[in-house]
C-alpha cells in the first residue's frame, strides 16, 4: 500500500474533527464565553498565572505532551501491522484523546487553573481527590523518569546532539526577555530570531563535534542524568515565562518544521508500506510486545491516541497561562489531533522498513530469528548511517530514525546525507521529549504543593519561594533516582499502564464535570463513551501484567505491589463516579463549594491594567 493514502486518510479526518467535533465540544458542552475572565488574568502573578500569546501558548502545550509517546509507541505497535495501530491512532484521537485533552484543560481553566487532584475533589469529595493526587504522583514520577531514560540513551556520547540542545536554553532564555521585557508583545520578532539561531545550532552541532570541544560535549550516560536533573529543577523554579514557555514554543518549531518536512517526504518519494496490514503475531504477541493487540496496541500507543500524561499539562502549566476560553480549542483539541498526525507520521516511517530488517533492529538479542541476509544489509544500513551496528537497538527510537532517514535520502539531491539525515533524527527525537520533562517536574512541582499545602498553608503558595525550591527539588530527585538506579525494562511497562490507568480517571473526572454543567445529560457521553472503552481495556491490561510478573521467578514485588496500588486508586475513584453520575441525574447532589474570588496580583502591586 502506498503509504500517501494512509496519510491523506489521516489528515481528512482530522481536520473534519477539528472543524465540526471541536466547534461541537466549545459551542455545546463547554460553552466558552471568550470575555469571561481567565485564571491567568484573575491570579496573576508573573510566574505561574501569566496571560500569553495564543500561538506561544500552543507550541509550550504541544511541546509538553508531544513527548516519546507519539514517536516511539507507533514503531513499537508496528509489530501488528501497519492496520492496527493506524485505526487506533485514528479512532482514539479523535474521539478519546482530544476529548480528553479538551475537557480537563476547560475544567481547569474554569477552576481557577487547579490541577486534577483538586478538580476531582472539588466534584468528588475529600477521597477521590486524595486517590487521584497520589495517582498523578506515582504517575508523573515513573514517566518522567521513562521519558528522561529515553533521552539519556539517546544523547549518552552523542556531542552533536547534545550541543544543539544545549543551545535551546540561552536562546529561549532570550527569547523570553525579547517578548516580555526588551520588545514586550513582540513574538514574531522573538521567534524570528529564536528559530534562526536554533538552525545555526543544528548547522554547527556536526563540526563542533569533530571539533576541540567535542570531548567536552561527549557525556556518559550518568553526565546526561545530572544534567537533566539540573535543567528540570530550574525550569521548575524559575518563572514560566523566562525559560519554560519560550523554550517550549521554540521546540515546537522544530517539531513541526521536522514533522511537516517527513510528511513533504512521504508525499514526495510515497514509499510502499513494506509491512503487511497484519502479522502473525495479533493473539499470541511477538518479540517486541509480548501480548495480543488488544489490549496492548492501546497501552503502546498511548500519546498519539489518548494519554493520561497530557490531563496533568491541561490541569498544570497551560490552564494558567491561557489568555481566553476561545483560546482552548485549538490549544486543547487542536494539539492533539496534530499530535495524532505525528503518530500516523512514525507508524509509516517504520513501516516502510522490511520486516526482516524492522524486527533484527528493534527486537532484543535472542528475541528474533533474523536470515542471514538481512543481517548483512542491516550491517551496510549501519554503515550508511555512521554507528558500529543497528542489531538489537530496542526502544523505537533507532528504528524510527532509520525508517526517516531512508525516506529523506531519497528525496532529490540527498543519495549521500543518510549518516546527516539519521543524527538528525536522533536529536529530534530528543528534543521532543525532553520539553515534556520540564514542564512535567513543574506540573509535579504544583501538585507536591498543593499536598503540602494542606499541612503548610505557604506551600500551596507559588509566591512562597522556599516552598517552589523544595518542592522542585523533591520531584527532580525522586525521577532522577528511578533514572539512575532503573532501565527501560523496568520503568517503561509500568508507565504504559500508570498513564492510561490516569487517562481512565481523567475521562470519569471530566464525565462528572460535563453532567454537573452541560444543559443535556446526554452530552455526556462524549467522554463517557471512550471512559467505557479505557476501563476495560486498562484493567485488563493491568490483571495481565500482574499475571505475567507473578509467573517470572523472582517475583519483583516492588513492579507488582505499584502497579496494584495504582489500579485499587483508579478503581476507587471510578466508583465514586459512579455514584456521583447517579446523584446528579436523579437529582440528589448537594450544589458545589463556591470558588473562593482572587484579584490580579500584579494589578495591585503596579497600580496597571493587565495588557492583552
Amino acid at each position: 500500500m502506498p503509504s500517501a493514502y494512509l496519510l491523506i486518510i489521516g489528515l481528512c479526518a482530522f481536520a473534519l474533527a477539528y472543524r465540526y467535533y471541536g466547534a461541537f465540544l466549545q459551542a455545546r458542552i463547554a460553552v466558552a464565553e471568550d470575555e469571561r475572565p481567565t485564571p491567568a488574568h484573575v491570579r496573576r502573578d508573573g510566574k505561574d498565572f501569566h496571560p500569553t500569546n495564543k500561538w506561544v501558548l500552543f507550541g509550550h502545550h504541544f511541546a509538553a505532551i508531544a513527548g516519546a509517546g507519539p514517536l516511539v509507541g507507533p514503531v513499537l505497535a508496528a509489530q501488528y501491522g501497519y492496520l492496527p495501530g493506524a485505526i487506533w491512532i485514528l479512532i482514539g484521537a479523535v474521539f478519546a484523546g482530544a476529548v480528553h485533552d479538551y475537557i480537563i484543560l476547560y475544567a481547569s481553566v474554569r477552576n481557577r487553573g487547579e490541577s486534577i487532584s483538586r478538580i476531582a475533589e472539588r466534584y468528588l469529595g475529600p477521597v477521590a481527590g486524595w486517590c487521584t493526587a497520589f495517582a498523578v504522583i506515582f504517575i508523573i514520577i515513573v514517566a518522567l523518569a521513562g521519558l528522561a531514560m529515553v533521552v539519556v540513551n539517546a544523547l549518552a556520547e552523542s556531542p552533536w546532539g547534545v550541543f544543539t540542545i544545549a543551545c535551546s536554553i540561552p536562546i529561549a532564555f532570550l527569547m523570553g526577555q525579547w517578548m516580555y521585557r526588551l520588545r514586550p508583545g513582540k513574538v514574531t520578532e522573538a521567534s524570528a530570531i529564536g528559530v534562526v539561531l536554533l538552525l545555526i545550532g543544528v548547522v554547527a552541532g556536526n563540526p563542533v563535534a569533530h571539533s576541540a570541544l567535542g570531548p567536552w560535549l561527549n557525556l556518559s550516560k550518568d553526565g546526561i542524568e545530572i544534567s537533566l536533573a539540573a535543567y528540570g529543577f530550574i525550569a521548575a523554579v524559575l518563572p514560566v515565562w523566562m525559560l519554560l514557555c519560550p523554550r517550549d514554543y521554540l521546540s515546537t518549531y522544530m517539531k513541526l518544521g521536522t514533522v511537516a518536512l517527513l510528511a513533504i517526504g512521504i508525499f514526495i518519494v510515497n514509499p510502499h508500506l513494506k509491512m503487511p496490514a497484519t502479522t502473525e503475531f495479533l493473539r499470541g504477541g511477538g518479540p517486541i510486545i509480548p501480548g495480543p493487540v488488544w489490549p496492548y496496541v492501546c497501552l503502546t500507543i498511548a500519546c498519539g491516541a489518548i494519554s493520561g500524561f497530557h490531563a496533568l499539562i491541561g490541569s498544570g502549566t497551560t490552564p494558567k497561562m491561557i489568555n481566553s476560553e476561545a483560546d482552548i480549542r485549538p490549544i486543547g483539541y487542536g494539539t492533539m489531533l496534530i499530535e495524532g498526525f505525528v503518530g500516523l507520521l512514525a507508524l509509516v516511517a517504520a513501516c516502510t522498513l522490511v520486516p526482516d530488517h524492522y524486527f533484527i533492529i528493534n527486537a532484543a538479542a535472542g528475541k528474533y530469528q533474523a536470515s542471514q541476509a538481512g543481517l548483512d544489509q542491516v550491517a551496510a544500513t549501519a554503515q550508511a548511517v555512521g554507528e558500529q551496528t543497528l542489531v538489537g537497538r530496542t526502544g523505537g527510537s533507532v528504528t524510527l530514525a532509520v525508517g526517516m532517514a531512508d525516506i529523506f535520502r531519497q528525496l532529490p539531491g540527498m543519495g549521500r546525507m543518510m549518516s546527516y539525515w539519521y543524527h538528525f533524527a536522533i536529536m529530534f527525537e530528543a528534543l521532543f521529549i525532553l520539553t515534556t520533562i520540564d514542564t512535567g517536574t513543574r506540573v509535579a512541582r504544583f501538585i507536591v504543593q498543593e499536598m503540602l499545602g494542606r499541612a503548610y498553608k505557604p506551600f500551596g503558595e507559588s509566591r512562597w519561594l522556599p516552598g517552589v525550591i523544595l518542592t522542585s527539588f523533591l520531584v527532580t530527585f525522586a525521577w532522577y533516582y528511578l533514572v539512575h538506579g532503573g532501565s527501560v525494562m523496568t520503568i517503561w511497562p509500568m508507565f504504559g499502564i500508570a498513564n492510561q490507568l490516569l487517562g481512565t480517571i481523567a475521562l470519569a473526572i471530566g464525565t462528572t464535570v460535563i453532567l454537573r454543567h452541560a444543559k443535556r445529560p446526554v452530552y455526556a457521553l462524549t467522554t463517557f463513551v471512550p471512559y467505557l472503552f479505557m476501563v476495560v481495556t486498562v484493567f485488563t491490561s493491568g490483571v495481565q501484567f500482574s499475571q505475567k510478573v507473578l509467573g517470572t521467578a523472582p517475583v519483583d514485588y516492588v513492579k507488582l505491589g505499584l502497579t496494584v496500588a495504582m489500579m485499587i486508586l483508579a478503581a476507587v475513584v471510578c466508583i465514586d463516579c459512579v455514584g456521583k453520575w447517579r446523584r446528579i441525574l436523579c437529582k440528589t447532589c448537594a450544589p458545589l463549594p463556591e470558588i473562593e474570588s482572587e484579584e490580579d496580583l500584579l494589578k495591585l502591586a503596579e497600580g496597571t491594567e493587565v495588557a492583552d
